[in-house]
């Protein structure tokens, strides 16, 4: 599965795992069958007692060990927590806290999960034995909420287990290019920004164009800035190259066009935190050079501070107090080295941009919009819907950002295991 971006992982929302359970497992698709323990293979022994019930599942027997392993730790946290802690420091008390309510938001699903599956066993018994026909249609349906509740709560699980990434949590910068096809490509420019405008209203995420080169309806390249809760871990799937082919407008003989957009989403920068080391640090005084007065030439209060890690040296003489002067130069110095990691960050911002949406190319991309099929094709997860004006409405664009996030987070998962 190859994506058009460098994926992190922001949790999915609560429909993204109704969409796994639609996606992943066909619920009732096939009886499920019944296993001895003798016909179990080497790989399922690990599974917990009715696992094998609820069919194709994404907890390998391999990631099943670890939550035991995890549930383990998680009492042996739960003790420790519940007893004397007088003994232990700030830290410590700290780290014990914060390993627990990690542990717990995996683990508490978790043994749900276990329930779960001694209620199919249950369940699947009574489907079998019981000779009632409205008893047995009773335990069908209960089998189905079941199922349900395990594809939900599977969710949650793989959740707790995926890394974490901060970046997923705040802001983005949208930027969006016109690429090839001419005045088309800037035209499907122009409907792909309202497109993620309108999205975002509807998400309750805060849109302010920072720069655009519009002319009318065409839209050469806007950089957006799109704040809210969870905008990157959203719309991180959106970078690519975004194919459009339909009948332009100006088209007299109904030919159909291909053109491209480049779609680059990157995270929001936060203020940089500069932490200057004294031991980076060389601090020299000297005698103030001026016009003259009571200090100058008489005091060593002039200050010159050099970062040795980057060679930056600032002096300031400005002062009579030559603490005042290290003060000041030490603000100047900071702000240099500031700026400096901006300069960093927005260069890796460009290089990140140029990996994550390619050279444009119509032969590269990562969604296709045919609007005479009135169809929208997401390439890395062979997805299609049939829903072209809900899709540019903004609306119907969450359930690919569900999807492309299942699969993300599944092959995530894998790479674990």
């Amino acid at each position: 599965m190859r994506y058009c971006c460098t994926l992190l992982s922001s949790r999915a929302p609560a429909t993204a795992a109704r969409a796994l359970s639609n996606v992943q497992r066909p619920l009732l698709a096939h009886a499920p069958r019944r296993y001895s323990s003798a016909s179990r293979s080497k790989a399922s022994q690990h599974l917990p007692p009715g696992s094998e019930l609820a069919g194709k599942s994404n907890l390998t027997p391999r990631i099943h060990e670890r939550l035991q392993h995890l549930r383990t730790r998680y009492a042996d946290l739960n003790k420790r927590m519940s007893g004397d802690i007088s003994d232990l420091g700030r830290e410590e008390l700290a780290k014990v806290s914060k390993d627990f309510s990690d542990t717990s938001q995996i683990i508490v699903p978790y043994n749900r999960l276990l329930e779960l599956y001694g209620e199919l066993i249950e369940l699947q018994q009574m489907i079998d034995e019981s000779k009632d026909q409205s008893l047995k249609a009773l335990a069908l349906d209960e089998r189905q909420t079941a199922l349900e509740d395990i594809a939900t709560t599977e969710r949650q699980i793989i959740n707790g287990l995926l890394p974490k990434d901060q970046a997923e949590s705040g802001g983005a910068i949208l930027e969006i290019r016109a690429g090839t096809g001419g005045d088309e490509a800037s035209l499907f420019s122009g409907e792909l920004l309202r497109m993620y405008e309108r999205h975002s209203q509807l998400r309750g995420w805060k849109f302010n164009t920072i720069s655009s080169l519009e002319e009318g309806d065409r839209v050469k390249e806007a950089t957006v800035e799109v704040s809210g809760r969870g905008v990157f871990g959203a719309l991180m799937f959106e970078s690519g190259v975004h194919r459009v082919q339909r009948v332009p407008a100006t088209e007299t003989q109904g030919r159909i066009h291909t053109s491209t957009v480049t779609v680059a989403v990157l995270p929001q920068a936060t203020d940089v935190h500069i932490e200057v080391r004294e031991s980076d640090l060389r601090i020299d005084v000297f005698r103030a050079s001026g016009k003259g007065g009571q200090h100058v030439n008489t005091t060593d209060s002039a200050v010159r501070i050099t970062h040795l890690p980057t060679g930056l040296a600032v002096e300031n003489q400005q002062e009579r107090s030559q603490l005042r002067n290290k003060e000041k130069a030490m603000q100047i110095l900071r702000a240099r080295l500031y700026d400096m990691e901006r300069q960093k960050l927005d260069k890796e911002r460009r290089a990140s941009r140029n990996r994550l949406i390619g050279t444009g190319d119509r032969s590269e991309k990562c969604r296709t919009y045919n609007f005479a099929q009135n169809r929208v094709t997401d390439h890395r997860i062979n997805l299609s819907l049939y829903d072209m004006e809900g899709i540019m409405a903004g609306a119907s664009l969450q359930h690919i950002i569900d999807q492309l996030r299942i699969q993300h987070d599944l092959d995530e998962l894998a790479d674990m295991s």
